[in-house]
């Protein structure tokens, strides 16, 4: 059975390929998703201050296999450490000014809603299954075994414009701290 909440040794680092450089500055589209407690978030209207939204290609589930060749693709592993450490840093990354953290995959709504309640996260998983957001922002994504994912970043999002991004990201489970870092840097 495979450990999703570790990482293993000897996983390719992703490159910067240059494909998030545009968003500083965009304003965040029109757009409703589900999340995992079953409303509707508006990407456009997510209220005043700052809001995290950390992207990732898709959770590991236990008793579900992952695509094909997972580990050999840069920056594709570690979802689920990634989304741990949102949760062990959510109550720091309030106290350093977000206003909120959001955890967003094409992964349908029950698929969110159990890994909300199998790792107790305390905030909720947004869903885009059909990559809205990707399209409307060209954030950077990848295909893996009939899939298309996304690559793993966040969105630091003040006011409805997109601040700072982070990408790429490795390891993504010491990467709640790094954001946790930049926000305490960048105090508003």
């Amino acid at each position: 059975m495979t450990d999703y909440t570790s990482l293993p040794a000897g996983l390719p680092v992703p490159e910067d390929d240059g494909a998030a450089t545009h968003l500083p500055g965009t304003e965040m589209p029109h757009l409703e998703l589900r999340d995992s407690g079953g409303t509707t978030a508006h990407l456009d209207a997510l209220g005043a201050g700052r809001t995290v939204i950390y992207i990732y290609p898709l959770t590991g589930r236990p008793g579900t296999d992952l695509p094909d060749a997972w580990d050999s693709i840069p920056g594709a592993r570690g979802c689920t450490p990634e989304s741990c450490g949102f949760r062990d840093h959510y109550q720091d990354l309030l106290a350093a000014g977000a206003v909120g953290v959001f955890g967003l995959s094409s992964q349908d709504p029950d698929y969110q809603r159990e890994a909300v309640e199998r790792l107790h996260l305390p905030f909720q998983m947004l869903s885009d299954p059909a990559r809205s957001l990707a399209r409307a922002l060209e954030l950077p994504t990848f295909e893996t075994g009939g899939l298309t994912l996304y690559k793993r970043l966040t969105l630091i999002i003040r006011d409805g414009v997109i601040e700072h991004v982070f990408y790429p990201i490795f390891p993504p489970g010491e990467h709640a701290g790094e954001v946790l870092a930049w926000l305490r840097g960048n105090p508003l």
